[in-house]
């Protein structure tokens, strides 16, 4: 993926990487993150986490909140999986950030591509912009969910990088 893409996340992408301090993967990754009226509204909510609730103060210069002009109505998820899928489709962004399974394959049969926040920490992982196994520990610790079977498919193949980036490095020496 080239870094000055842009693409659109959904809440709780952002809301994971802020707490586990690796928002800033986005801009390496991507550049410029937007993200619809009610994303922000989610992330601002009272019973935010302090980290998110901070980080808003003074949000990265990467970030964009944009306004939602066509809402595809026949999405029948909640209000920032809608308005996300919306803008995406609408700025003609194919990559959008969003864990939930409904949300990924309602964007997924618009033709988006949706990536979630195990996908998200695995490629950088994968191009050297985080230690993945280190991350992914931290995720654990927060309230993020998903299945044990997944998270051990992720957990697996950061463990084989990294056992074949040593044996890489070994053999080099």
């Amino acid at each position: 993926m080239k870094s000055s893409r842009v693409v659109v996340a959904d809440t709780t992408p952002l809301n994971y990487l802020i707490i586990i301090d690796r928002s800033d993967l986005l801009r390496q990754m991507f550049g410029e993150v937007l993200i619809p009226r009610a994303v922000l509204e989610e992330l601002q909510h009272p019973k935010a986490p302090v980290a998110v609730a901070a980080w808003l103060k003074q949000p990265p210069s990467w970030l964009r909140v944009v306004e939602v002009e066509h809402l595809d109505d026949s999405i029948r998820l909640g209000r920032g999986e809608n308005e996300a899928i919306s803008l995406a489709v609408e700025h003609d962004v194919q990559i959008i950030l969003m864990d939930e399974r409904r949300g990924r394959a309602a964007a997924a049969e618009r033709g988006l591509l949706p990536v979630g926040t195990l996908n998200l920490l695995d490629l950088a992982d994968e191009k050297g912009l985080c230690e993945g196994l280190e991350a992914l520990e931290e995720l654990r610790r927060t309230t993020f969910r998903a299945e044990p079977e997944l998270l051990a498919q992720f957990e697996a193949r950061m463990r084989e990088r990294r056992h074949s980036d040593s044996k890489r490095t070994s053999s080099e020496s």
